[in-house]
């Protein structure tokens, strides 16, 4: 499938010498849902204000569907969608009013615009609001008027910072199943950054960790949490005889530690050496009257390649909530 992202040796450096990017490369798919996380100043607000001609790009190079950042940002502007983590929708104006408002800003045709509103006012389930006033909706009613002024001039691509920050999960959940319809049901490609791993997990295709400025690893969920997670394992046994140094034998064990008559291990995985662990407990003349195991979360490898906190403040980055037709900022 093509690329409708590409970033390529993309750095960015503020005086006097603060390099927020540090040569980031990576590439997102069409109709991909891909993840940008990090912790707070790693670098992730101001990769996205560089795709999204927000932010001047010190070297390298990036391309959004199809057009070059730096060359064509009127081009990208109008194949783009940006739903910021500040609610910025007009609380004084209905629900309808602040979609047309946007479809405005964004020259879509007059003779298409009440059409694209009550489609988008009914994929977000605000047909029944979308005369009251924004004052009057929830935090999740807003998010979604959020998401509908980004999607009202058919972008091909949804950037997202943070769409469900601050909601219960109940409509955390919600957001989810909108954004799985978008993509799936419209094809719609989806750059987001989110501080629940969770979701990133379950929604994200392919995701990527930067910190420092630099991009750490990136994959499938799935196949990092294979790479950086593992299972962890506990058994208890019925004697006291201690199984440490046979345990540290067994293939691709590692960090065995035992508390009283309970071990607990890490392992890529618990099917492949469990035999060889019962087994050996066997031979040793012990019973195993307990076993436990969890497998790995995007959480694990999230401190693994970071060492810290998803949410650990260090200062952050500048908000990136500007009118995408105001042009570039350095």
């Amino acid at each position: 499938m093509p690329s409708i992202i590409e970033a390529e040796n993309l750095s960015k450096l503020y005086p006097p010498k603060t390099k927020a990017v540090d040569n980031v490369s990576f590439s997102v798919d069409e109709g991909e849902v891909f993840g940008f996380l990090g912790p707070n100043g790693a670098g992730k607000t101001t990769t996205i204000k560089m795709l999204t001609t927000l932010a001047s790009i010190t070297s390298g190079k990036a391309n959004v569907a199809g057009f070059d950042v730096a060359r064509d940002p009127s081009e990208v502007r109008r194949s783009i969608g940006v739903v910021p983590q500040e609610l910025t929708a007009d609380d004084e104006l209905k629900g309808s009013e602040n979609l047309i408002l946007a479809a405005r800003l964004h020259h879509v045709p007059r003779s298409e615009m009440s059409g694209r509103v009550k489609d988008l006012l009914k994929l977000f389930d605000l047909e029944e609001a979308s005369e009251r006033r924004v004052r009057t909706y929830s935090g999740g009613m807003r998010r979604r008027l959020q998401m509908a002024m980004g999607l009202v001039h058919s972008p091909k691509v949804l950037f997202l910072d943070e769409p469900t920050l601050g909601l219960d999960i109940q409509t955390r959940t919600k957001v989810w199943d909108y954004i799985n319809r978008l993509n799936k049901e419209h094809g719609l490609t989806v750059f987001m950054t989110t501080h629940y791993l969770e979701e990133a997990d379950g929604l994200c295709a392919r995701i990527a960790i930067i910190d420092h400025g630099v991009i750490k690893v990136s994959g499938s969920p799935k196949d990092l949490k294979g790479k950086f997670g593992g299972d962890v394992l506990s058994i208890s046994v019925d004697s006291d005889t201690d199984l440490t140094e046979f345990l540290k034998t067994v293939p691709d064990v590692s960090d065995v530690s035992h508390e009283g008559l309970v071990y607990k291990m890490k392992l890529p995985k618990t099917e492949q050496a469990l035999p060889i662990i019962v087994d050996g407990v066997a031979k040793r003349g012990l019973t195993i009257t307990e076993i436990s195991f969890t497998r790995p979360k995007l959480d694990d490898v999230f401190l693994e390649v970071t060492g810290r906190s998803m949410r650990e403040d260090e200062g952050g980055e500048e908000s990136w909530v500007q009118n995408m037709n105001l042009g570039r900022t350095n």
